[in-house]
């Protein structure tokens, strides 16, 4: 009933802004800003420094050629899937720029002309995060990248990514994120995503120091649930709009998780970890807000073929390994998308 009743208020508030559009005989430009965790997007050559011995030919996954070409087109094709008017996307996994080179030049989606922004970072198995933009609609001012601020010894993890472009001519900034896993059980693992949240906050914090206003996005495979305190206490991200206020975030996917929504499975349980966060500034008001740039709606990109067809594992994503064996899929993660609105100029 509740989801019912949800659908039927967004469904009020796109017949609103219809309505506004219409009577302010105006166009809404709509753009989708998207995170995809791309599930060990390896090449088959060994990096010098990285331990990524298990993702070539010889290696416990016999990553060879085939396969590559394979996850490449599967990754593409997903990519493709999504709107056409795909702003930003960052990805998780990758092992460098030259995966992501690949990627943009697969036939599915070559045509949409994206561009990279990467940095190489010090993850020991060597994978990163990264952006995809379309530079007709999202041009570039500046990037830059971030280690983690830990007291925790000899603890190495991903850098966080941080663009700053215009977007329908308004200042975005964008944070690429992917804090660490569960790995080796809660007690080892909070305190590391702890770290990575109070990161994120202070990136975030820096940015509204130099715009109190700034409209900034923060997405990524979090690893935690919304509910989690890295999500509510550390980064402080708001699970309602109404909570919001200045200098806050608002995290939408609260709701979905609490709608039962999630983007990846695990032991009969979903989890929301891919998640993407706005700043008050992209919150509307009112629908005379959308003369700038402002959220509109958020959703997991759970499309039926990304999802294991059969088995114990039928509606979960289809992985490319499951059990050590290759079952030629796309990801153990759906992707997350939001859209944002604004009224097109006359």
């Amino acid at each position: 009933m509740k989801i019912k009743y949800l659908s039927i208020v967004f469904t009020l508030f796109l017949s609103s802004l219809a309505y506004a559009q219409n009577k302010q005989n105006a166009q809404v430009n709509q753009y989708v800003v998207g995170f995809y965790n791309l599930e060990n997007l390896f090449d088959t050559i060994h990096d010098e420094g990285k331990n990524d011995y298990e993702y070539l030919p010889n290696g416990a996954n016999h990553w060879n050629t085939m396969r590559y070409t394979n996850k490449q087109k599967k990754m593409a094709y997903a990519i493709s899937k999504m709107p056409a008017n795909l702003a930003v996307l960052g990805v998780s996994e990758i092992e460098n720029r030259h995966v992501l080179e690949d990627l943009v030049a697969q036939p599915a989606i070559k045509d949409r002309h994206l561009q990279i922004v990467h940095y190489e970072g010090p993850d020991s198995r060597g994978v990163d995060v990264g952006l995809l933009y379309n530079p007709a609609v999202f041009k570039v001012l500046n990037t830059s990248s971030h280690r983690l601020k830990t007291e925790i010894p000899d603890f190495i993890t991903r850098d966080q990514l941080v663009v700053t472009g215009l977007l329908d001519g308004e200042e975005i900034n964008v944070i690429v994120l992917h804090w660490p896993s569960k790995y080796g059980g809660e007690a080892r693992s909070v305190p590391r995503r702890r770290d990575a949240a109070l990161t994120t906050k202070f990136l975030v914090d820096s940015l509204f120091q130099l715009n109190p206003k700034a409209k900034t996005i923060v997405m990524g495979d979090l690893n935690d649930d919304p509910i989690e305190p890295s999500l509510m206490v550390h980064l402080n991200a708001k699970p309602t709009k109404r909570a919001t206020q200045p200098l806050q975030l608002y995290n939408p996917y609260y709701e979905l998780y609490k709608q039962g929504i999630g983007s990846l499975g695990y032991n009969d349980q979903w989890n929301l970890f891919d998640q993407i966060i706005i700043s008050y500034e992209l919150l509307p008001k009112n629908l005379d807000d959308y003369k700038t740039l402002k959220f509109i709606r958020a959703e997991v990109f759970n499309k039926d073929f990304l999802k294991q067809e059969t088995g114990k594992h039928r509606g979960y994503p289809l992985r490319t390994h499951l059990g050590g064996v290759w079952q030629n899929g796309y990801s153990d993660h759906f992707p997350s998308l939001i859209w944002l609105g604004k009224y097109a100029k006359n």
